[in-house]
């Protein structure tokens, strides 16, 4: 390689979705042949208007829908080039955590415990020195742990909305994911804890992939670096997000960003 060379890598792909249709009925798909890589490091937000099939999708990464009867998954998902489809569910939901729309912090629970709930659903035994450990760096890393440190043993409950959608993000990253799936975690926050959340997402891109649903254009144009626009269960185009905002490829893209429908 000359001095003067520029090097460039590729991003590692975390997950790889191949021909992906989600069925709540035999007749009736409500996500159709989607096919995208997601890479490592990046946030990539999905977009579209309610009904088009984002977080249907997003909870299949997850298994979640399994939890209603009846959904069917063809395709494959590919998590570290593993198919979560032939895994225990509960592995997967270790690979990847979810954060929800509402704050749910287990009402019951205090702070710490609402840290290491995933630990105890999935009856992984740690230390009393791994716990510390755990419990420290995952409120540390959502910028929580200043605030709560001195009443671990309070229930999450009584946390500010904005704490509370930290708390659960702590949560989900406690288990160490690969992945870290978002349903419109902002939506039902205020302003000023919005921005505080996603000033914590662009902190975290540096440590795991993350994959977010979102119905505000001007929060995937501000966080994330790719964007998928899903239409009827169909994922009409994938790009890079100033791309897709500046130079859409499809027409529906054009139509959804400038307002005309959604």
């Amino acid at each position: 390689m000359t001095p003067n060379a520029i090097q460039t890598t590729t991003p590692d792909v975390v997950l790889q979705l191949d021909n992906v249709s989600i069925w709540y009925t035999p007749e009736k798909s409500a996500v159709t042949n989607v096919s995208a890589e997601i890479y490592d490091h990046e946030i990539t937000a999905i977009m579209g208007p309610s009904g088009c099939g984002k977080s249907t999708l997003l909870r299949a990464i997850n298994r979640m829908h399994e939890l209603y009867p009846g959904i069917r998954t063809d395709g494959r998902i590919l998590l570290q080039g593993e198919n979560i489809l032939e895994k225990d569910p509960m592995v997967v939901r270790r690979m990847a955590g979810m954060v929800f729309q509402q704050p749910n912090p287990f009402p019951t629970m205090s702070i710490a415990d609402n840290v290491m709930a995933g630990y105890k659903l999935n009856g992984i035994k740690v230390s009393k020195a791994q716990r510390e450990e755990i419990l420290t760096s995952s409120l540390q890393s959502v910028g929580l742990w200043e605030e709560v440190k001195d009443r671990l043993d309070k229930r999450g409950s009584f946390l500010s909305g904005g704490q509370q959608q930290r708390l659960c993000i702590a949560r989900a990253l406690a288990l160490r994911p690969r992945l870290l799936l978002m349903d419109e975690p902002t939506s039902a926050l205020d302003p000023i804890a919005t921005n505080r959340i996603e000033e914590l997402i662009l902190e975290l891109k540096k440590e795991i992939a993350i994959l977010i649903v979102t119905h505000n254009m001007g929060q995937a144009a501000r966080i994330s670096d790719r964007s998928m626009f899903m239409y009827l269960g169909e994922l009409v185009e994938y790009d890079r997000t100033d791309k897709m905002f500046t130079n859409p490829s499809d027409q529906r893209t054009e139509d959804y960003l400038q307002g005309n429908f959604g």
